[in-house]
């Protein structure tokens, strides 16, 4: 929209000022730069886009890069619009070798989103796609600062971009960017909320504009209309106007056309010229320059901002000279913005690329609402087509195809079908749903109509899981004669009935597919999606022979494909919660590694090679498992999809590293893996998870009352997850009990997860060390049971084999124990430890030891023993465990037993996290 005559920035002084001070916190240079976000809200016609064109100039006076976008009312429901024309036009003119330099990794994320290349692969998950926007944003504003982003008219901006900027806008104050935003307060949509209440620079909410005063006016009408206008004039300017700058400034230009006195004899005929400038009055005034001229503003109202006036003719069903003279009369009405020089579609142009603009959004809205439901109905319709015609796709044809009524067109149906599939690889789910349901509507071809339900629930897959599973099982009553359409129905409605914690249900799925399939590669497939659902299950009614059964299976496979080595990997897992040798889980984990298990493959999962990578923690190999994450994560970087599939990764390797022993490390991975699981929502599977892997970590951190709060802030209690979770959830909210010296609640909860987990063969205290926490926990009121209980997980570890999970069954045994027998069992559990990879649990082994061998009366050896604990503690972060040893080396040393570093015992004086940084500066 063109800016409206300066004069309409009367009164405006104050937001004005707040403009300049914000520059000047923009441009204060290196090192003082400060960005932030300034808003202004106010309603139709008030100033808004003024105020913002004033801002533009004002920023490229003082060197400052400008980027600039405006919301549409037509284009609300176009993914990206916002986002494009901030954006784009710094790539657009660039080769696509240098576009792929520029964007870098990013490329192949935020490229289609922004038109800068086709989608290429599966799409990202929306918060992938707002990372990689932010990274793009942030790079404008790091390499071309200062930067001034101006949105005009943000109540109509589509979804995607409004709630990319909304949630970026905070990082604005870390940046030399600044944020001018202005809108509507009354118009802007439910989902923008959180923008509303975003504050602006120095915490200050949106300034509101109001209404001109009657002076305002009056200066106004004298500025246009001379001197000779006069008070009783401008007074009745004014009430006419209520004071609304836009009006004011379109009522003083039809009196001055009509050659009108500006005296109080005038002052009556002013109503009816102020009833001309919007509503009924202007459509009035529209009807009488003629039909086709009418037409041609319907047309252009149709296709939204700055539509052409080729385009624009084709829907108007006009010749191009024809359509030419009907804009000039559009622009002489004041309909239309002007044309001149150095504008789109100024004297420059060809005629066909002019610009239709029209002077200000209340008279497109006008025009567009006044359009006959019938008459605009088709002009959609021909629009949709004209823009295909015109070579610009369809999704810019979709949008108009969502405004038609359903009639039974195949056309249509296919044009929704392709935008759908553009808008989804871009990253915009949402926007594929909507084309989709309409396709739906349409309706399709009744062979076509079972794709169409498969692909929306695909595009409803991240948003409703529950939705998506509604679409699939409709989907399948359709016919079907693709049968790779089937399966892929078959496979997506059991990761969705999963991912909404159903296993049952999507085992049974999978389970008739493989029962009814006809190809035996469709039947092996759906055998092995069974298989890894089954797994998962909490309540799985016969988990042994299911074992059986797939032993069967994998070890007569030789992984030729990638089927044969998902069940392969299936069974590296089943050996490990089964507790079979270290030696037999990393003979099929190799298996099924051979030929590659793809960690991003959008018709796999994810899953098993997940399982696979966590076999090899558990075998005490952690580098393995390691290098196995790193290749996910960068796998899932790669395809944007940075919510549940990276927050997995994430806290997966922090648990890894817990695992060695590796305690800060693993508690800034898991709090990363948290950060993601909170965007992707609370209460979903890898929120448990994350929240399961961060108290553990704490836990051996000695910071229990953080653990607690954690768990208490997560409602991390009953009821838990239907899904086998590793670690079980269920066992960690015990190991917290027990952590709090909740004795008995913790026993309670402990036996209950033996009784869900034993009779299901699962038996691993590697995987899942119920028993030693049982045994702590029983040894308050029963030692001869508490015994029983560890001696139990002892002959549980040592069939499993890994050097880790024996000694820590030994040490927790020997705790129980007590005694001569107890001193043993410590003694080889320090020797298996320290064979294995886990050095935190070599340093509680050897505090516990140090300790024993005090109680003993050996000294000296006690001495020795908890300064390798001490040092132990020290390196892994286990700062609660350093204090332990800490005290049992100042009792050695109050005996007169030389004990202990005074550095190390003064580093930490104090300071409750200060071992690991003693650590950490080598003062330990």
């Amino acid at each position: 929209m063109p800016p409206q005559d300066a004069r309409s920035l009367l009164e405006r002084d104050g937001e004005l000022a707040a403009v300049d001070a914000a520059l000047d916190g923009l441009t204060a240079g290196p090192g003082r730069a400060r960005g932030g976000l300034l808003a202004f809200a106010g309603s139709a016609g008030l100033g808004k886009t003024t105020l913002l064109a004033e801002v533009r100039r004002r920023a490229a006076d003082r060197g400052c890069t400008v980027l600039a976008a405006r919301g549409g009312d037509q284009e609300q429901q176009v993914a990206f619009h916002v986002a494009r024309q901030l954006l784009q036009p710094r790539l657009a003119g660039a080769s696509d070798a240098d576009v792929r330099a520029e964007l870098g990794g990013w490329y192949g994320i935020v490229g289609p989103a922004l038109g800068l290349c086709t989608a290429d692969g599966p799409p990202p998950d929306p918060q992938g796609l707002r990372d990689g926007l932010d990274w793009v944003l942030t790079r404008v504003a790091v390499h071309s600062a200062p930067v001034v982003l101006v949105l005009d008219d943000a109540h109509w901006a589509d979804p995607q971009s409004l709630n990319w900027l909304a949630a970026f806008a905070p990082r604005a104050d870390e940046l030399a960017l600044l944020l001018v935003v202005a809108y509507r307060p009354d118009e802007l949509p439910a989902g923008a909320e959180a923008f509303r209440g975003l504050p602006g620079r120095s915490g200050h909410r949106p300034l509101g504009l109001e209404p001109l005063t009657a002076t305002a006016v009056g200066r106004l009408v004298g500025d246009v209309l001379g001197t000779e206008a006069d008070e009783a004039f401008r007074q009745e300017c004014w009430a006419v106007t209520g004071g609304n700058p836009f009006e004011a400034v379109e009522l003083t230009a039809k009196v001055r056309d009509r050659g009108l006195n500006p005296d109080q004899h005038s002052a009556p005929l002013l109503r009816d010229l102020a009833a001309a400038v919007k509503g009924r009055g202007l459509i009035a005034r529209l009807e009488r320059l003629g039909p086709s001229t009418t037409r041609l503003a319907w047309a252009a109202a149709v296709l939204g901002t700055e539509s052409r006036l080729s385009l624009a003719a084709a829907v108007a069903g006009l010749g191009p000279e024809q359509a030419a003279d009907c804009a000039d009369r559009l622009r002489e009405a004041r309909v239309l913005a002007p044309a001149g020089p150095g504008r789109p579609g100024g004297s420059q142009a060809a005629p066909g690329a002019a610009v239709l603009e029209f002077v200000h959004p209340l008279i497109a809205t006008a025009v567009y609402r006044a359009i006959p439901d019938a008459v605009r109905v088709a002009l959609h319709g021909q629009a949709a087509w004209a823009v295909t015609d015109a070579g610009l796709g369809p999704t810019a044809a979709a949008r108009h195809l969502l405004e038609t009524h359903p009639e039974d067109d195949p056309w249509v149906v296919q044009q929704l079908r392709a935008a759908a599939r553009e808008t989804l690889r871009a990253g915009a789910p949402e926007a594929a749903r909507t084309y989709l349901a309409r396709a739906l509507r349409e309706p399709p071809p009744p062979g076509q109509r079972a794709a169409v339900l498969y692909e929306l629930g695909c595009s409803s897959q991240l948003l409703e899981p529950a939705i998506t599973v509604n679409h699939l099982r409709a989907a399948l009553e359709e016919p079907i004669a693709d049968p790779a359409l089937r399966d892929g129905i078959v496979f997506r409605l059991s990761q969705s009935l999963a991912h909404s914690d159903r296993l049952s249900e999507a085992a049974e799925v999978v389970g008739q597919a493989a029962r009814t399939a006809t190809s035996a590669r469709t039947r092996l497939r759906m055998q092995a999606e069974q298989f890894m659902w089954d797994a998962f299950r909490a309540d799985e009614p016969d988990s042994p022979g299911r074992s059986r059964r797939l032993t069967r299976l994998a070890d007569r496979l030789t992984g030729r494909d990638l089927t044969e080595r998902y069940i392969i990997g299936l069974r590296a897992w089943d050996a490990v919660l089964r507790g079979e040798h270290t030696s037999t889980v990393l003979r099929h984990a190799g298996r099924a590694l051979a030929g590659g298990l793809p960690w991003a493959d959008e018709e796999r999962g994810f899953e098993v090679p997940v399982l696979v990578a966590l076999t090899y923690m558990y075998a005490d190999r952690p580098g393995r498992a390691e290098e196995l994450f790193a290749t996910g994560i960068a796998d899932f970087e790669r395809q944007g999809w940075r919510g549940a599939h990276l927050s997995f990764g994430y806290l997966l390797l922090g648990y890894v590293r817990y695992r060695g022993g590796r305690l800060a490390e693993a508690e800034d991975l898991a709090r990363q893996g948290l950060r993601l699981a909170d965007r992707v929502g609370r209460g979903t599977p890898v929120q448990w998870y994350s929240v399961a892997v961060l108290v553990q970590i704490l836990l051996a951190r000695g910071r229990t009352g953080e653990a607690a709060a954690l768990a208490d802030a997560y409602d991390f209690r009953e009821p838990f997850p239907a899904a086998v979770t590793f670690p079980d959830a269920q066992a960690v909210h015990g190991e917290l009990l027990l952590a709090l010296g909740r004795y008995d609640e913790a026993a309670a909860e402990l036996a209950a997860v033996g009784a869900r987990l034993d009779p299901r063969g699962m038996r691993n205290p590697a995987w899942c060390p119920w028993q030693l926490h049982l045994a702590l926990a029983q040894s308050r009121r029963d030692r001869a049971r508490a015994r029983r209980t560890a001696l139990d997980a002892v002959r549980r570890a040592r069939r499993f084999g890994a050097a880790s999970a024996i000694g820590h069954a030994l040490r927790v045994a020997a705790e129980v124990v007590g005694g001569p027998e107890g001193l043993t069992l410590l003694a080889e559990a320090v020797t298996r430890l320290e064979a294995s990879p886990a050095r935190h649990e070599l340093a509680r082994a050897r505090v516990a030891h140090g300790r024993a061998l005090r109680a003993s009366g050996a000294p000296e050896a006690a001495a020795d023993v908890l300064r390798r604990g001490l040092e132990g503690a020290l390196l892994s972060g286990a700062d609660g465990l350093a204090a332990e040893a800490r005290t049992e080396l100042s009792r050695l040393s109050d005996e007169g037993v030389p004990a202990c570093d005074p550095s190390a015992t003064s580093a930490a004086a104090g300071d409750p996290h200060s071992a690991s940084k003693a650590a950490a500066t080598g003062t330990a």
